[in-house]
């Protein structure tokens, strides 16, 4: 089951929440009261929902979301009136009080936009496999006088072609002028 932390300024809205949350099988909950707890907490187990009140024991839900990673989405659970406050427009806002079934179905939600933002800003490629295709479109800039454009074009289509990845194609390239010096 998925992780979600759930930060309120009020213990007992917590557990409910934690309760509504898990007892559904939605996903296994860590309790905070404070911004630096969520932020320590993120740091250290990697979790990519928050559900919590405007305000925790700190600092308001918007001043910890700009301390958060991109990864990590926020849901604040709070009245109208204190939502009409929050201007970040990366946070998303649940109106209280709620339902058994808005809540789970909000952070079903919010751990799969956690997801798909992990996933976008996991970079593809390793610093390894990059440099490695940059060695490769260098020395056909050299050799062959293509711009870096029609480098990148030519190793994509001969992977496509041959049905291999671009780093195997860029290691054949390098591993063919090494064969030629």
């Amino acid at each position: 089951m998925e992780q979600v932390i759930v930060a309120f300024e009020s213990g007992r809205t917590a557990q409910r929440v934690r309760d509504i949350l898990e007892s559904g099988g939605t996903a296994a909950c860590i309790l905070c009261s404070s911004a630096g707890q969520v932020r320590r907490t993120v740091q250290k187990r990697h979790v990519t929902a928050v559900v919590c009140g405007f305000k925790l024991t700190d600092q308001t839900a918007e001043a910890l979301f700009a301390d958060l990673p991109p990864s990590c989405a926020m849901l604040v659970l709070a009245t109208q009136d204190l939502l009409d406050f929050i201007q970040e427009p990366d946070i998303f806002r649940l109106a209280a009080p709620v339902s058994r079934g808005d809540l789970t179905a909000s952070v079903r939600m919010l751990l799969q936009m956690g997801r798909r933002l992990e996933r976008l800003l996991r970079p593809r490629r390793s610093q390894e496999e990059q440099a490695l295709v940059g060695r490769a479109k260098q020395l056909l800039m050299e050799r062959s006088g293509m711009t870096e454009e029609e480098a990148h074009r030519f190793l994509q289509k001969t992977s496509m072609d041959s049905g291999s990845k671009l780093t195997e194609t860029a290691q054949l390239v390098l591993d063919g002028a090494e064969w030629e010096s």
